[in-house]
């Protein structure tokens, strides 16, 4: 049974308005109100992506693009949307760690809870008072559809989409987590945002991959993001000394955005930075097992890519740091039970190890490996 909530407010610019004043009080940062249609250029740029196999191996997008192109492909009653933000704008320096070859860097936003919990909870919240204001059926999102989150915001007036592909808030700059409810009633709609980049290439000259062929368009497959957290398999040779000591993510393109000098310090406590991700040390990450692997990330969005592509991560960033003293961390994971795992293991060692150490590695190790990728990381390692 609906409970009942007073919509007396009469006009629909009212209902909006009070709308936006009750998200605002549940803790999201930025609304906007936008038609459940996302018109051709989004569709289009969507498409081209992916016949470009720029999505590399995340087969999940394009299974379902038709849906993504269109709201009411998605769910036909839908005729408002609203969009939110929740800004998540680090303390520090979120490149700080980049500098330190003993340490790990981890994406601003993997550093606290997860933000799929954090903002799923006041979304439903939102979404059920909603549907009793305005007697409706509402349905809400939070990166778990087949949802063209960001040109939705840029139609709402939250952001616009970057030279990165990414949100950009006048108030928040890059830092803007997004979620969505979708409204079977029609409400009046919020001016879509400008493109406000300017002339600005920041972004795009800082990716240490070079991920983006042109303004406005990312290759997935040379984005340390994807490499580090959606990539299941061997992570290219060539990509992996680019990687630096980046163990989950990548800020970069975020981070040098001049917009960010707008954006505050975000007050949601549970998006914060846990200290104990800002800088952890690579020697302790590497040698973490399942269970502690689990416990260490059981609230972090870091838990869902899985312990042996964690330490693969980590092991890139061994191989890159150029410190001889880690390379027992790396000899210790040579036994490992993941031949994702002992592959990096191989390849770190390949870099930091002396020869007299390798080749003796290569006598205990190698010939008694049984998996065929990890014995050619023996084969490329021993012909460096």
């Amino acid at each position: 049974m609906r409970t009942s909530i007073s919509s007396d407010g009469g006009a629909p610019a009212l209902q909006r308005d009070e709308i936006r004043r009750h998200a605002l009080s549940l803790g999201f940062d930025s609304v906007g109100f936008a038609a459940a249609e996302l018109g051709p250029k989004p569709a289009t740029a969507f498409a081209a992506f992916i016949a470009a196999g720029a999505h590399g191996d995340m087969t999940w997008l394009a299974g379902r693009a038709p849906e993504r192109s269109s709201p009411q492909g998605l769910w036909s009653a839908a005729k408002t949307v609203i969009a939110v933000g929740m800004n998540y704008a680090p303390q520090s320096d979120p490149m700080a760690s980049l500098g330190s070859a003993d340490r790990g860097t981890i994406s601003v936003y993997a550093r606290g809870d997860d933000y799929h919990d954090v903002m799923k909870k006041r979304l439903k919240a939102l979404g059920r008072w909603v549907g009793e204001y305005l007697d409706t059926e509402i349905k809400v999102f939070v990166d778990t559809a087949p949802v063209l989150e960001k040109p939705l915001a840029m139609a709402a007036g939250v952001g616009w989409q970057g030279k990165h592909t990414n949100v950009v808030s006048r108030s928040f700059g890059s830092w803007l987590f997004l979620g969505e409810i979708f409204v079977a009633a029609a409400l009046p709609f919020d001016p879509p945002h400008v493109d406000r980049c300017g002339s600005c290439h920041r972004c795009l000259t800082i990716c240490p991959t070079d991920a983006f062929p042109e303004p406005y368009r990312l290759d997935a497959r040379r984005c340390i993001s994807y490499l580090t957290i959606e990539h299941k398999g061997h992570i290219d040779r060539a990509l992996r000394p680019l990687i630096g000591n980046r163990i989950y993510g990548c800020d970069d393109c975020l981070a040098v955005c001049p917009w960010n000098r707008f954006a505050q310090e975000s007050h949601h406590a549970q998006l914060l930075a846990r200290e104990d991700l800002n800088a952890p040390t690579l020697d302790g990450l590497v040698s973490l097992d399942d269970t502690a692997f689990r416990a260490l990330f059981r609230k972090s969005p870091i838990k869902r890519i899985g312990r042996a592509r964690f330490v693969r991560n980590v092991l890139i960033a061994i191989g890159n740091s150029g410190l001889a003293e880690l390379t027992p961390s790396a000899i210790g994971r040579l036994r490992d039970d993941s031949p994702l795992v002992r592959a990096m293991a191989v390849w770190a060692l390949g870099r930091l190890a002396d020869r007299e150490t390798f080749d003796r590695l290569t006598r205990d190790h190698a010939d008694h490996e049984s998996d065929d990728q990890v014995r050619d990381e023996w084969r490329k390692a021993m012909a460096q």
